[in-house]
């Protein structure tokens, strides 16, 4: 029987990252992944003839740029387009525009409030800022504030250095901006309904919050700490769907002698004297390694894939503690053609970019609403985008294909499973509001795959379809995620570590946290990170 120096649970794209790292370090590695596809939420997939959908995650920009170098996934075929616009789409036939260009935003910003257009340089100088001091944090383990060894006080040290050379202003601007609402927040710079409903967006998608709720401003920030060729806070389409970064990353690690084997999950972790030493499949296969490192998010690692005599009941407890609550549904359509959005100039570079159709904060918080009541949102907010206006490989001549990420969709409806049905109108609300402000929208549809919580789980294995493998809020963050005690990619188990979304620095395909968990390891093996020459700290 082939022994593994390491064993990961998953190729998704963290569990990839770390593979990639280890078996470029030397190590014997294989991947295991329970579908017969890889990618895990970042994954292309051919579902009607000719196209191609990113049919969970959708775009890309929170990849961290160290990886992509250090993986030399451009090498292996990974080309990210930047968008080229972006809109809202108003209720009363109007419409706010976004541009690539900041001063051809601040215009359109005028268009609606002068007021508002002085205040987005503002806006955007304090963004950045936050940004600045966070960036630097994501490809660093999180200290153990209660340990004395001498790295934890030196990470301290790092991040109270960090703090400190802020101003006394700045300093009081963070602490509050990490617990606010994203509406407060907001309502410091902005005066227009519509302006604000675009800013809001990015802290509510993927979370179980509203934007009246504290904590969500964090969440925007976390999605602006991307890039794209540099752009800080850009976002664009990887070529070929989402699927292509996973893609580049298999093939990253098969040029450095790793493997993967798809068709078959793991059903349990095998512990022997309180040491992981490999896993069994479903059919009851096994393979054996040195170490286990689990992709899956802290609750099906801990709480399906361990015995719980295994673990601390301290440790457990916190685990099911641990909020995990999927708030997200996703529809993803073939297309005819391209629609016609009614309030948009024919031509607009809006279409290459996100567009929306909640025009207002309250509209988001009355969609969060009926997510709070067990529901799904009768008027919910949609971040809608074509792909292929400006990557035509993924669809025939003349086709398109439409992605529609929509918030709120709860893991329950009233407290019981989702059935077809409910998935069924829950596609249809999506559409409907689509087709009211695209007349003839309906028309164009070639087919539709509808994916609620219960899909997401179903089939990526996200625990109640929670994107970000758990809430992105100020207790789950940094030494605290996933949870006390377990942020520095270990667990209780020695030799099975985690380096999944649950883990410092969070959800989105960023790969931060299967490098760090790949830092941690070698770190303890006594081995070199591999790195390429051009890396820099950023």
């Amino acid at each position: 029987m082939t022994a593994y120096d390491a064993i990961i649970i998953g190729a998704g794209h963290n569990g990839l990252v770390t593979a990639c790292y280890l078996a470029k370090a030397g190590l014997k590695v294989v991947v295991v992944e329970k579908n017969d596809w890889i990618g895990g939420a970042a994954v292309s997939r051919s579902l009607y003839p000719g196209f191609t959908y990113s049919n969970c995650s959708y775009v890309s920009s929170l990849l961290r740029p160290e990886i992509m170098r250090d993986l030399e996934l451009p090498k292996y075929g990974l080309q990210i387009l930047p968008y080229e616009g972006g809109a809202v789409l108003q209720q009363d036939g109007g419409y706010l525009a976004m541009y690539r260009d900041h001063d051809a935003n601040r215009r359109e910003f005028a268009r609606h409030s002068k007021r508002d257009a002085e205040a987005y340089d503002r806006y955007s100088r304090d963004i950045l800022r936050h940004c600045r001091f966070i960036r630097p944090l994501l490809m660093r383990t999180p200290p153990d504030p209660t340990s004395f060894r001498p790295r934890d006080l030196n990470e301290l040290i790092y991040i109270g250095k960090k703090f400190f050379d802020l101003s006394e202003t700045e300093r009081y601007e963070m602490v509050r901006f990490w617990t606010m609402s994203i509406s407060d927040y907001l309502d410091e710079y902005f005066e227009h309904p519509v302006i604000k409903a675009y800013l809001a967006v990015s802290a509510i998608i993927g979370t179980a919050l509203g934007p009246m709720s504290p904590g969500s401003a964090y969440v925007l920030l976390h999605h602006y700490m991307g890039d794209v060729d540099g752009n800080i806070g850009a976002w664009g389409f990887a070529r070929g769907g989402m699927g292509s970064i996973t893609q580049a990353m298999s093939k990253s690690l098969a040029a450095s002698g790793g493997e993967i084997r798809a068709g078959k999950g793991v059903d349990r972790v095998l512990v022997k004297n309180g040491r992981a030493v490999g896993v069994v499949l479903d059919g009851g296969d096994e393979i054996h390694g040195k170490l286990v490192v689990s992709n899956m998010d802290v609750k099906r690692t801990f709480l399906k894939t361990v015995e719980e005599k295994e673990l601390p009941a301290a440790f457990v407890k916190q685990v099911k503690n641990f909020k995990i609550r999927g708030s997200s549904g996703k529809v993803n359509i073939a297309l005819d053609g391209v629609p016609n959005f009614k309030a948009l100039p024919k031509g607009s570079p809006c279409y290459k970019g996100d567009i929306h159709f909640t025009d207002s904060i309250e509209r988001m918080e009355r969609a969060y609403d009926d997510w709070k009541a067990g529901r799904w949102s009768r008027d919910p907010f949609q971040d809608t985008m074509i792909p292929t206006l400006i990557d035509p490989t993924m669809t025939p001549p003349g086709k398109h294909f439409m992605s529609c990420f929509v918030q709120y969709a709860p893991p329950k409806i009233n407290g019981g499973e989702w059935t077809d049905k409910d998935r069924d109108e829950f596609g249809k609300t999506v559409i409907n509001q689509i087709a009211s402000y695209a007349p003839g929208f309906k028309d164009l549809i070639l087919h539709m795959e509808v994916r609620t919580p219960r899909e997401l789980e179903r089939e990526v294995g996200l625990t109640e379809g929670n994107i970000f493998q758990g809430e992105l809020t100020f207790d789950q963050l940094l030494f605290n995620r996933p949870v006390p005690g377990a942020s520095q990619y270990r667990s209780p188990i020695k030799d099975l570590w985690m380096c999944g979304s649950s883990t410092h620095p969070g959800g989105g395909v960023m790969g931060a946290p299967g490098r760090n968990a790949a830092a941690e390891i070698l770190r303890d093996l006594k081995k070199p990170l591999p790195m390429s020459d051009a890396y820099a700290v950023l």
